[in-house]
């Protein structure tokens, strides 16, 4: 839902803010004033292609911003923009952090339908009918569709299987003898996981053994051996005691001394210990070394890791293993497979029928409310075309599209060759307001939904957008007034030719003057009889 949108310097607008209500909000004006360019701004900022064009001549670059919420439990809402520069150039913005223009596209498109002459929206994508009956159809086809898609992945999941074990079994020649190799390679060594990363730290105390228990003897002589450090050390203690007798400074120093002394008897010990434990075997040694060698071996061939040899291993075992049971493997996945597809025709067929039963209701509740717009006979068609297995999709097994047929006998033809900007228009309205609240978009704009229309057909196409709008936030361009009193909210787009160039403005009009602008939909002034007029449409509709 579009909470708030402000458009700077696109086409002749200049400045302009719209706070359009949840409900019907309408926008009136003189043909010309520049209705459009609000369509404009809103366009760009649901991510259509920008140039130069939409840029308002002499300013230094088009901003369009908004503040919208997806869906009813939205209540932080985001705010997204986007700027156009004076070269076609143009950057975007959600919540302040930089995007591309797809991903605003991805964030604002699916929250609006521009429903206008021949405008890309969904009622003319054949793709997008599909998700309108099932919306409107409800729990029924969500379980079947839900149930079709799974059994679209097990089949196809399935005939990736098959496809595995079939090219496994047709190896031969060097992949084959390739993968025996590495297996017996591999297996010959028999790698155990963390051996290799235990063994390289412990191959350098091996190989240097009778050096580093030398070295922790000698060390440990140097402290407390005969003519150790620990003997003159000794000999000071004991002078600074006797004489802290005289000086306790001196005692002082003898007890942080005696500290140090305890230390190094402590690390004298702990060297022999170390010592001691040097276990020097010369078998030992060059078994580990062997052993260390042949793992370098693999790593060679398979590494760079000891992770990657034990996935070569694995890969060649499964290689070997399917061309050694290749036969009963693929006789297993070809069942595996025609199992899956069974199962996957139950699903087609089941959602098919649900579909085929669904649409064609759905197609009579929009003539009903197309027979309200004053379309005379005219109606929507299901046509739904069984695919090839290999077309089938997530969306289901059929091309399903909703064709029009503008009157009884004629041939029905597909919704994007209607010819009339407003009659497609009012069929997306129709539309619209059967789904009601199943439908996922929030916002509708509608443009020239009132083309041709006058009469009783202007007092019922305003009825049906009272109705949708109580579902959805409306807003509609209109040059009628019976539409006109329907809104919650009422702009005027005004243009002015006082300065060097023309500009529009955006006004929301209230009281006396909503009044005179409806009066000047009814008969272009403000006569008495106008003024009347309008005060008692508006009365009629509640917003006087």
């Amino acid at each position: 839902m579009i909470d708030e949108i402000h458009v700077e310097n696109v086409a002749l607008i200049q400045e302009a803010d719209l706070v359009p209500g949840t409900g019907l909000t309408v926008l009136t004006g003189e043909t010309g004033a520049g209705k459009t360019a609000l369509l404009s701004a809103l366009k760009l900022l649901m991510g259509e292609r920008a140039d130069s064009s939409a840029v308002r001549e002499g300013s230094e670059g088009a901003l369009v911003e908004g503040r919208l919420f997806a869906g009813a439990h939205d209540e932080q809402g985001f705010v997204a923009q986007r700027r156009v520069g004076p070269d076609g150039r143009s950057r975007a913005r959600v919540d302040g952090a930089m995007a591309s223009v797809r991903e605003l596209s991805e964030r604002v498109s699916p929250l609006i339908d521009l429903c206008g002459q021949h405008e890309h929206q969904r009622l003319l994508d054949a793709s997008s009918h599909v998700d309108m009956v099932d919306a409107w159809a409800g729990a029924g086809i969500a379980a079947a569709l839900e149930a079709y898609r799974t059994a679209l992945d097990a089949a196809q999941e399935a005939a990736r299987e098959l496809a595995r074990v079939e090219e496994a079994s047709r190896t031969q020649g060097s992949r084959l003898e390739e993968a025996r190799f590495a297996y017996e390679r591999i297996c010959d060594v028999d790698p155990k996981p963390g051996e290799y990363e235990e063994l390289e730290e412990r191959l350098p105390r091996f190989e240097h053994a009778e050096a580093l228990a030398g070295c922790a003897h000698e060390a440990a002589e140097a402290l407390s051996g005969e003519g150790g450090s620990l003997d003159p050390l000794n000999a000071a203690i004991s002078e600074l005691s006797r004489m802290g007798r005289v000086d306790a400074k001196l005692a002082e120093f003898a007890d942080e001394l005696t500290g140090a002394a305890i230390t190094l008897e402590d690390a004298a010990a702990e060297l022999r210990r170390y010592r001691d434990s040097v276990d020097f075997d010369p078998a030992e040694l060059v078994q580990a070394q062997e052993r260390f060698s042949a793992f370098k071996g693999l790593l060679r061939q398979w590494g760079p890791r000891m992770e990657d040899v034990f996935a070569r291993r694995d890969e060649a075992a499964e290689l070997l293993s399917l061309v050694d049971d290749a036969e009963v493997r693929v006789r297993r996945a070809r069942e595996a497979r025609d199992a899956a597809e069974n199962a996957l025709a139950r699903a087609a067929r089941d959602l098919t029928k649900r579909r085929n039963m669904a649409a064609p209701r759905f197609c009579r509740e929009v003539g009903k409310q197309m027979a309200r717009l004053e379309m005379g006979r005219a109606e929507l068609v299901w046509d739904s075309r069984e695919l090839p297995r290999e077309r089938w999709t997530a969306q289901g097994p059929c091309a399903c599209e909703l064709l029009y047929r503008s009157g009884a006998g004629l041939t029905p033809r597909p919704l994007r060759r209607i010819a009339s900007g407003g009659e497609l228009s009012r069929v997306m309205l129709a539309a619209k307001v059967v789904l009601g609240e199943s439908d996922a978009v929030d916002t509708l704009v509608f443009d020239e939904v009132d083309a041709g229309v006058g009469g009783a057909t202007a007092r019922s196409l305003a009825q049906v957008l009272a109705d949708l709008a109580r579902t959805h936030q409306v807003i509609v361009v209109t040059h009628l007034a019976q539409v006109a009193v329907q809104g919650s909210v009422h702009y005027v787009v005004r243009r002015s030719d006082d300065g060097d160039m023309p500009e529009t403005r955006l006004v929301r009009v209230e009281g006396s003057d909503r009044v005179t602008e409806v009066a000047r939909l009814l008969s272009g002034d403000a006569s008495d009889e106008s003024l009347a007029h309008a005060r008692q449409l508006l009365s009629e509709a509640g917003h006087l």
